[in-house]
């Protein structure tokens, strides 16, 4: 059910993408937040578009997610770093 939620559809997969992202900093989950960088990444998500969604996690989840913030943030740098090398 979990790639069925992801298939294109009336919504862009990127953009399902970023809402879980969202989703995955308001619980906090770290490894999810890292599989749903990549994928936003590999869906062309700009860094202004992460950057408002990462804004939309916080208002939702609060101080408690500025960790998650961080580490998607970094998760994001090792991907763009990546991308670079290549």
């Amino acid at each position: 059910m979990d790639s069925r939620a992801f298939e294109k559809g009336v919504l862009e997969v990127k953009i399902k993408e970023l809402m879980g992202l969202v989703a995955s900093t308001v619980y906090c989950c770290n490894d999810c937040i890292t599989y749903h960088v990549i994928r936003c990444v590999e869906e062309g998500v700009t860094d202004k578009e992460f950057f408002k969604a990462f804004n939309k996690a916080l208002v939702v989840g609060g101080s408690i997610t500025i960790p998650h913030v961080r580490r998607a943030v970094d998760v994001l740098d090792q991907c763009r770093e990546t991308t670079r090398a290549r």
